[in-house]
């Protein structure tokens, strides 16, 4: 065989090809569109509807508008130019370019080349004449032919191109149109002067849009105040300038009403409003065109600080604003975060010259110092959340650094004891006792000892129900399974054991750490308390608190904060490191030695103070030794004989149930009496002793008690023969006492010593109660016989 010529032919197809396909789908056109050499369509297609279906095109709306008008309504549609519509928008295009006349350059062409100038500078060429055609006031039917036939559609007609007229440039501003009247509250007309009218270069530099009749003011300060006659306000100079005072506060106090007004209504587009606001509690005010300072009025200053004051509080928002970073200012917002992002920064910089004003006048010790006062003891309160929380603070505090006492320190003192009692985190706690800490540092403890008083009442651990350290009895119950490492867990297991931690697989493990990182963008999201951060913050809020305690008690001359310092450790006693009790217990030693050395007349000022400091120190020892601290097993004998010494002085002293002015003292009204029967619960508490006293504590105690109240007053008195009526129930020996009987014992009674060891009490009777059923005060009787009655 030979090999063949050519290719093999392929078998017949039996199926059209999808390009056939396509050409069929493909409709046909009524008539073909002729195209020229240079690719350009003469026609449009037009779609040609047969006669069969030209009833069917024409809807029940056409046949409707036929049957009214008839046929002859629509025989315009013959005079119609099918070529002229069927035309194409390129070929449109190229015969308007052939029929557009040609224009001739002028013979002596003084313009400048075509590449000195843009096309967008405008017209180089001068005004018409008066005697162009083209210039008339006429309207265009009155234009000669050729001008009309010269111009095509498409180009600028003359009267287009020709420039605006303008005034003759003025080389200094004058005097404009009359601005108009404004009615005052009494009825009077005052005029407002006329308007200034701009130079043109300003008003060439201006765009013809935004070019009207009013006057064109300066544009002022970002974050300075605003002065001007905005807003359809007087100006605020012109309201100060008023010779009458009456007049010139109701105009100021009628504005600062509307503006407050419109502020609280829409705050986010009122920042001028409160920087206008904010003008009126300046000390003096200023414009460009009145540069002379002129003075303002302290009512209106006043006013001015109150309205801001209820203003700010009503529109500050519910959280701090910071300020934004550069990555953040360069990214793209929306329109409603970038406007929420301007009024907030706008927000802050207008608090904080109203801030900055308050401060002025505080320190300038002002008419208006009361007012800035107490609008920033306001504010913080109110505000305590928002931003310069420090600088209020340090204002408060600031006030509290003198030795005397007003009642604008006690209004910062109480300030301060809200700003403490409300917070729920520890940080505005944490601040105020750094603040503290350093002023009465740098007074060298030369302040009032009410100034400790406001540190009783911070809400630290034991009230907040948050521990030292978290540990595994502080975790919620509740709380998912804490993951641990491969150790007895699963060893117990691999033996078969039960184990307190199950066996999860690494699929569980991941799981359960998604889920607790879910949870913790929760609780970040809801803005919850962190318990760990918040310990920790108190932690160092009580090391601060005991560094100032501790420096108080150690200072080697006692100050007026002593007594101060002494009630805040025994209030927060209980959270003392034990490390610190045996130099505390040798430190107290030291100061009731000092004082009983130091022991003036027993009815003068000086001698109360110091009792009432020893005392003090014995219910320190104490405290500290009662809760965590007997685990040390320490001997408070000596504090005890220090008691009982104290006792014989109280009886001479007058005022002994008076409670001091609390202007005067640190924290509490209490009296020497409340002060003394606090220190002998303490002292025979079964959780001081762990046991029942000795008998002859007890009676010593008892007798001296008894003896002294022959002396004090009656309300003391019935609180004596409770407390021995109490002693007797808890020691039955002490009722032999009450007994007149002759009786042997060793020795006789000593009420000339002051330890109670020595004092022998058993060799003598409880005669005073006797006397004392015969006292004046009816209550006082019938306590003593209540006595009697229980022995017998």
């Amino acid at each position: 065989m030979g090999k063949p010529t050519s290719k093999r032919a392929g078998p017949p197809s039996q199926h059209p090809s999808k390009k056939r396909k396509l050409n069929k789908a493909q409709p046909k056109p009524s008539s073909k569109a002729v195209k020229k050499k240079d690719g350009i369509k003469e026609t449009i297609d037009i779609p040609t509807v047969d006669a069969e279906d030209e009833d069917a095109a024409l809807s029940d709306q056409d046949l409707d508008l036929l049957d009214t008008y008839g046929g002859a309504a629509v025989t315009f549609l013959n005079s119609l130019d099918r070529k002229g519509i069927s035309r194409s928008k390129q070929e449109t295009e190229r015969l308007r370019r052939l029929d557009r006349p040609a224009r001739k350059a002028p013979v002596d062409d003084d313009l400048p080349s075509i590449d000195s100038h843009d096309e967008d500078e405008g017209s180089w060429g001068s005004e018409l004449s008066e005697n162009d055609p083209l210039n008339s006031s006429d309207d265009d039917a009155s234009l000669p032919d050729s001008a009309v036939d010269d111009f095509d559609s498409d180009v600028e007609m003359p009267y287009e191109v020709a420039p605006r007229k303008i005034r003759e440039p003025l080389q200094t501003k004058t005097e404009g149109p009359q601005r108009l009247p404004i009615k005052l509250k009494d009825g009077r007309i005052q005029k407002t002067g006329k308007m200034l009218a701009p130079l043109p270069s300003e008003a060439q530099s201006e765009d013809t849009d935004d070019s009207e009749d009013e006057p064109v003011y300066e544009e002022p300060i970002r974050d300075g105040p605003i002065t001007g006659a905005r807003f359809g306000r007087l100006a605020v100079v012109d309201i100060l300038e008023n010779k009458s005072r009456k007049a010139r506060v109701e105009t100021a106090k009628d504005q600062i009403a509307s503006v407050c007004q419109e502020v609280v209504s829409d705050p986010e587009n009122s920042l001028s409003l409160l920087k206008r606001l904010y003008t009126f509690s300046l000390p003096s005010v200023s414009t460009p065109t009145h540069p002379e300072p002129v003075p303002n009025d302290p009512l209106i200053q006043k006013l001015a600080f109150l309205s801001q004051l209820a203003v700010y509080k009503d529109i500050i928002p519910g959280y701090r604003v910071r300020s934004l970073t550069d990555k953040e200012k360069a990214e793209k917002v929306s329109q409603s975060v970038a406007r929420t992002r301007e009024f907030e920064q706008g927000l802050v910089s207008v608090y904080q010259n109203y801030l900055r004003t308050l401060e002025a006048e505080l320190k300038a010790h002002s008419e208006l110092s009361e007012t800035a006062l107490q609008c920033i003891c306001t504010l913080l309160t109110e505000l305590l959340h928002f931003n310069f929380r420090d600088n209020l603070m340090s204002c408060i505090v600031a006030q509290l650094s003198k030795k005397s006492w007003s009642k604008t320190s006690q209004l910062c003192l109480d300030t301060l004891v809200r700003v403490l009692r409300n917070d729920l985190t520890g940080t505005a706690s944490l601040e105020v006792v750094r603040l503290l800490n350093r002023m009465i540092k740098e007074k060298r403890f030369n302040v009032h000892p009410a100034v400790l008083s406001c540190l009783l009442h911070l809400r630290l651990k034991s009230e907040l129900g948050v521990r030292a350290s978290e540990t595994k009895a502080d975790k919620d119950s509740q709380a998912p399974v804490k993951l641990r490492s491969k150790g007895k867990d699963a060893a117990r297991r691999s033996k078969g054991k039960a184990s307190n931690q199950p066996h999860l697989s690494k699929k569980a493990v991941k799981a359960l750490k998604e889920r607790k990182e879910i949870e913790r963008e929760f609780r970040d999201a809801e803005a919850e308390i962190d318990k760990e951060e918040r310990a920790t913050t108190h932690t160092e809020t009580l090391k601060l608190l005991f560094v100032l305690y501790f420096g108080i008690l150690k200072n080697p001359k006692p100050t007026p904060l002593l007594p101060a310092a002494l009630e805040g450790i025994i209030k927060y006693a209980h959270l003392v490191n034990i490390d610190f009790f045996r130099d505390l217990m040798n430190v107290l030693r030291g100061l009731i030695v000092s004082e009983t050395n130091n022991d003036e007349q027993e009815d003068t000022p000086e001698a109360m103070t110091m009792i009432r400091l020893r005392l003090l120190c014995i219910v320190t020892a104490f405290e500290l030794l009662s809760g965590q601290g007997e685990a040390l097993n320490m001997d408070l004998s000596d504090f005890i004989s220090h008691l009982y010494a104290i006792i014989l002085p109280l009886a001479l002293m007058p005022g002994l149930d008076v409670s001091p002015d609390s202007m005067e003292k640190a924290r509490t009204s209490s009296s020497l009496a409340d002060m003394l029967f606090r220190a002998l619960h303490i002292v025979f508490s079964p959780r001081t002793l762990g046991s029942t006293a000795p008998s002859w504590r007890s009676a010593a105690f008892a007798k001296r008690l008894l003896s002294s109240c022959m002396h004090w007053p009656a309300p003391v008195v019935v609180r004596t023969l409770l407390f021995v009526q109490g002693l007797m129930v808890k020691d039955p020996r002490l009722q032999a006492l009450l007994s007149t009987e002759d009786r042997s014992f060793d020795g006789a009674y000593r009420p000339d010593l002051d330890d109670p060891q020595l004092s022998n009490p058993f060799g003598t009777c409880l005669w005073e109660v006797y006397a004392l059923r015969e006292h004046l005060d009816p209550q006082v009787r019938n306590e003593a016989g209540k006595l009697l009655a229980g022995s017998s």
